[in-house]
This record gives C-alpha cells, structure tokens and sequence, in this order.
C-alpha cells in the first residue's frame, strides 16, 4: 500500500500524523511511504529523517495523487476535499458532528474516511483518544 501523509494546514495545527519510526516501520512491513514536504517539521522531525528510513519527500500534489490511503491529524479543510478521490481511504479525525459541509464532501468524494475517534480495541475502549486525555 502506498501511504501518504499531508502537512497539516488547519491554522495553528503543528503535529504530524506519522513518526519517522512510524514511516520506518510501515516501510519495514512493505509498504511505500510518502511525505508532504515539510510536514513534520511542526513536530521537530525534519524531511531528512523521513528519507533516512526510506520514505520519499515530495509535493503536496504528489502525496495526495499517489497516495491508497492518506493520514492526517486533522480533519481535512475545504480546501482539501477536491483531493479526495473514490477508493482512497483517509483516516484522521474528522469531528463530523459539528460540520455537516465536511460530511458531505466526504460521502461525495467517495473515500473511505476512517475517523481516529472512532477505532475502537478488542475491548471496547477508544485507544487513539486516551493520549489526549493524558
């Protein structure tokens, strides 16, 4: 699978939604990993980092184009909804609730958007919300 990942453009907005030892380690399971110029440098992770474990640094036009499935920390912009295509997934959180123009887009563009809040363990609980609660 190709895996892409947009900097974040949502004002004052400054994570990165993949590690460089993230990007390693999708790397080390077989997959091609993409990174928008520049987007980790909000996290302290510099492209150099991303290219070390093997990731390619390349536009924001690249990233969303070749991308199968785009992660982001945020939900996506206005901006951003034209770059969403059939098929690709986009998994990031989206906060639907409050923004019925996002949702949408979204069933419009007819991705397949997989919302970070929503991932639910074995168990019942929402791992990728308790950080934030931390």
């Amino acid at each position: 699978m190709n895996v892409g990942v947009a900097k974040e453009i949502k004002q004052d907005e400054y994570r990165v939604a993949l590690t460089p030892a993230g990007a390693g380690e999708l790397r080390r399971c077989g997959h091609e990993v993409v990174v928008e110029t520049g987007a980790g440098v909000g996290s302290t992770f510099p492209d150099v980092e991303y290219e070390a474990v093997g990731a390619r640094v390349t536009s924001i036009d690249d990233v969303w184009a070749s991308s199968d499935m785009v992660l982001k920390v945020k939900e996506p912009l206005s901006a951003e909804y034209d770059r969403l295509r059939d098929g690709q997934i986009l998994f990031t959180y989206l906060h639907l609730a409050p923004d019925p123009a996002q949702t949408r887009a979204l069933v419009a563009s007819g991705a397949v958007c997989i919302a970070y809040e929503t991932v639910t363990s074995p168990a019942g609980g929402l791992p990728l919300l308790a950080p934030m609660s931390e």
